[in-house]
């Protein structure tokens, strides 16, 4: 089946590794340019140089807080100086920050919002002109379960990504009209680097626990139904679809990528 991204430009934040890094990967097997931006340079030239290995496509690094003050319009510069558009946005940049409330510091509250909500409203904001240019886009924002259904000792993480799931609906009114259309994939457990660390650091008080255990472990703990942790590509996947011209009538939606895990549709 024909993805209609041949051509089209991406940029994805948290594009060195995981999901991001998934997500650049199944773009470009479809024939779309990726801008990979996130912090460590290394990294990303690893992730480009697999990318390469691959699929044979267009990829280039980025190396940026996406943070700091004008980044949003670096990374859209370095699209249209390299590729000349900008299609497809993937706010994906995001860690884990889960604690009891009154745990969470002003800071905690500070940091989590600054990296997963105002950097990602700020690329909104200056992609959106560039995507009236070639007639439409797409922007897809990576969220997680806590944003539906906030447990406890979930923030602030939960409380940012509810704001990124009220910012996807809010805004897919105001652009559809332009064919800009914008959805957000809440993630459930997939494997990742955060859960490699995690692994690395139980290995020192139990070398014989194997990576395939350790994941089999976080799914029951989850009591993920379909028994098993995702794969990236298997969110990579998504994103892309969302980013393609087959889905050409999905907007404002919130996409469940848990393995049934989610007690809300």
């Amino acid at each position: 089946m024909d993805m209609g991204l041949e051509g089209k430009v991406a940029i994805i934040t948290g594009g060195s590794d995981g999901i991001g890094k998934a997500a650049a990967l199944s773009m470009a097997k479809e024939g779309a340019n990726v801008v990979i931006v996130a912090r460590r340079q290394e990294v990303l030239d690893q992730a480009v140089q697999e990318i390469k290995t691959a699929t044979e496509g267009s990829v280039i690094p980025l190396a940026l807080d996406i943070t700091t003050d004008g980044a949003s319009q670096k990374m859209i510069k370095t699209a249209v100086d390299s590729f000349g558009r900008v299609d497809i946005i993937v706010n994906n940049a995001g860690s884990s920050m889960a604690k009891p409330f009154e745990s969470v510091s002003h800071e905690d509250w500070q940091s989590d919002f600054e990296l997963k909500v105002w950097a990602a409203v700020r690329l909104m904001q200056d992609s959106i002109g560039e995507m009236r240019k070639v007639g439409g886009g797409r922007i897809i924002n990576v969220t997680n379960l806590g944003g539906r259904t906030p447990g406890p000792a979930s923030m602030p993480t939960s409380i940012s990504r509810a704001a990124g799931i009220a910012i996807t609906k809010g805004l897919s009114k105001d652009l559809a009209k332009e064919n800009i259309l914008v959805t957000t994939v809440c993630i459930g457990l997939v494997k990742s680097g955060q859960h490699q660390r995690r692994y690395d650091a139980r290995l020192e008080k139990e070398p014989n626990l194997s990576l395939d255990t350790f994941y089999d472990e976080l799914a029951q703990g989850r009591n993920v139904p379909i028994g098993r942790v995702a794969e990236p590509e298997e969110a990579g996947d998504v994103i892309a679809f969302l980013a393609s011209e087959r889905a050409s009538y999905l907007t404002g939606i919130a996409v469940n990528l848990d393995g049934g895990a989610s007690a809300v549709l």
